[in-house]
């Protein structure tokens, strides 16, 4: 008698954990999961910007995706003729930030920007570096023409516009025909500063954006506007983004006050408006 009435006490505990069960499956729940809606799909941009400008943008990359969450941003930096001819070939982009306007002029021209989206976002000067432990006295651009400076850096200036805006300061200063035999060439301007850097070089010429960064260098002159085009920052649109509303995005954050003050700490100027 007493395993038979274990067993109808087992049953009847049994039968009232399956009644609860079923209760409880049909009771409306507070904690439903709901689906993820389409504004908060994860979207990856691409950003291809000029290698001067990776120190600053990688700064506000926190800053951007916590004001934007869904939006991640992935970039690739390098010298912007490199990012242009990329870009030209298909590599996958959404967004360009150019050292110059010659390689977004370019792209325009083939109509692989969103016109409406160009504007010119920042401003840079162009400085004279040696390094620091440097004895040759270098104090200013005609020095370099000394015959105890044998080794200059600047950018290769098909591809790198800080290496264009060097040749122009040589040239109106009447000295390029002299230098030109100790020229060494940089695929980008981090490139050239670390040549300076390491000692590879007796001098370069960098942004005066790179020259704050490094404190293997020191600046003995920049050079003065009317030497050199103007030193731009364009940024666009990808005509073929995936995302072209979400790279707006991105550039309206870029151009706002908030980021352009942040700009202004790291050595570059504002854009004429």
């Amino acid at each position: 008698m007493g395993a038979i009435r274990q067993w109808f006490w087992v049953l009847a505990l049994l039968s009232f954990l399956a009644a609860w069960g079923i209760s409880r499956v049909n009771q409306p729940s507070s904690h439903v999961v709901t689906a993820v809606s389409p504004s908060t799909e994860l979207i990856t941009l691409t950003v291809s910007a000029a290698a001067s400008l990776q120190d600053v943008i990688g700064a506000l990359d926190l800053k951007f995706e916590s004001a934007h969450p869904n939006i991640q941003v992935n970039y690739n930096f390098a010298a912007s003729g490199t990012l242009q001819r990329q870009i030209e070939q298909g590599a996958s982009a959404d967004l360009f930030i150019a050292a110059a306007s010659k390689q977004m002029d370019a792209l325009q021209e083939k109509n692989l920007i969103i016109n409406d989206t160009r504007r010119n976002l920042l401003t840079n000067s162009l400085a004279l570096v040696v390094p620091r432990d440097s004895t040759l006295g270098i104090r200013e651009f005609q020095h370099l023409s000394d015959p105890a400076v044998n080794r200059i850096s600047i950018g290769e200036p098909r591809s790198v516009p800080a290496g264009q805006y060097a040749e122009e300061v040589f040239q109106d200063l009447d000295i390029l025909e002299q230098l030109r035999p100790k020229l060494v060439y940089g695929n980008s301007v981090r490139n050239v500063l670390g040549t300076v850097e390491s000692g590879n070089a007796d001098a370069g010429i960098v942004y005066a954006t790179d020259a704050r960064i490094s404190d293997r260098v020191r600046t003995v002159t920049t050079a003065a506007p009317h030497l050199h085009t103007p030193i731009v920052y364009p940024i666009a649109v990808i005509a073929a983004s995936r995302h072209p509303q979400a790279a707006r995005t991105y550039g309206q954050f870029l151009t706002s006050p908030e980021v352009q003050g942040m700009f202004s700490e790291y050595g570059f100027g504002p854009a004429a408006s």
